[in-house]
C-alpha cells in the first residue's frame, strides 16, 4: 500500500523505523537469554508497523520506562510502547491502548500490611521503579508513605530487600515471578492500579503521523493480533484493551 509522504516523514525520518523497546516490563518485552535479542509483544508489534510502512526497522532497547520515554521524547526513537501518564504526554502523542496491566504491591509474609489501602502510612517506604508508570501514578497519589526509586522495575524486589523497606509495587507479574524465586514474600490481593499500554510518538511529528499510528494500533487489536502475541508469549494477567 502507498503510504503518505506526511506519515513517512512523521514516522520515519531517517528512513528506518527506530523503536524504543523497555525490557523492564516483562509483559511487553523480555531478552533472549541465549542471544541477548529483545523479543515479546512490543517487538512483534514494531515488525508489524515497520512492514506496514515498507521501512526497515531499529530496535533501542533499554531496562527501563524512564529511558524508553526519554528517547521518545527526545525525538531519538519514532515510536515507543508506554504506560499512558499524563506527565508522559506532554512530550508523547498516545494511541489508543492495546493491552491492560495490573500493578500490584509486595510485602513480605510476616508484614502487618493486609491489604492495598494500608500501604499508605506514615513511615512506610514502597519501592517503585524509576519513571515507571508505577513510580509517576504512586506519587500522585500517596499522601503519606515515602516512594523509594530503584533503578528499574526488575530492580525493585532487590532493592526493596536491600534497604529493608517495607512495599515493593510494580507489574504484578515481575514481582509473583520475584516472589516465587526468593521465598518469604506475597503480593497483596487485587491491585491498585490499571495501566493503560499504548504506543506513541514525539508530540511534535504532525497529525498524520498520529492518526496513522492510531489506526494501526486499532487494527492490531481488532484483527486479534494482540491476542495472539499476548497467547504466544505467554503472557497472563494482561488483557487487550477495550
Amino acid at each position: 500500500m502507498t503510504i503518505d509522504i506526511t506519515v513517512q516523514q512523521g514516522l520515519t525520518p531517517t528512513g528506518v523505523l527506530r523503536a524504543s523497546i523497555n525490557t523492564g516490563n516483562p509483559i511487553l518485552a523480555n531478552l533472549d537469554p541465549k542471544t541477548g535479542k529483545p523479543y515479546g509483544v512490543s517487538i512483534d508489534l514494531a515488525q508489524a508497523l515497520a512492514q506496514r510502512l515498507g521501512v526497515g526497522l531499529e530496535l533501542v532497547v533499554f531496562d527501563s520506562a524512564g529511558k524508553s520515554v526519554d528517547a521518545v521524547t527526545n525525538d531519538k526513537a519514532d515510536v515507543g510502547f508506554f504506560a499512558v501518564d499524563p506527565v508522559r504526554g506532554a512530550g508523547i502523542a498516545f494511541s489508543a491502548p492495546y493491552v491492560l496491566i495490573e500493578g500490584a504491591y509486595l510485602v513480605s509474609n510476616d508484614s502487618p500490611i493486609r491489604e492495598n489501602s494500608e500501604v499508605d502510612k506514615t513511615g512506610l517506604r514502597v519501592v517503585v521503579g524509576k519513571g515507571s508508570a508505577y513510580d509517576l501514578f504512586l506519587t500522585r497519589q500517596l499522601q503519606f508513605a515515602q516512594i523509594v526509586r530503584a533503578p528499574t522495575s526488575p530492580a525493585v524486589v532487590e532493592t526493596y530487600q536491600q534497604i529493608n523497606a517495607d512495599v515493593a509495587a510494580g507489574v504484578r507479574q515481575q514481582l509473583e515471578a520475584d516472589a516465587s524465586r526468593l521465598g518469604g514474600l506475597r503480593i497483596l490481593p487485587g491491585r491498585f492500579m490499571v495501566i493503560q499500554q499504548a504506543m506513541g510518538l514525539p508530540i511534535g511529528r504532525g497529525q498524520a503521523a498520529s492518526v496513522f499510528l492510531r489506526e494501526f494500533v486499532d487494527e492490531m487489536k481488532s484483527s486479534g493480533f494482540v491476542a495472539r502475541a499476548l497467547k504466544r508469549y505467554g503472557i497472563e494477567g494482561a488483557s487487550v484493551a477495550d
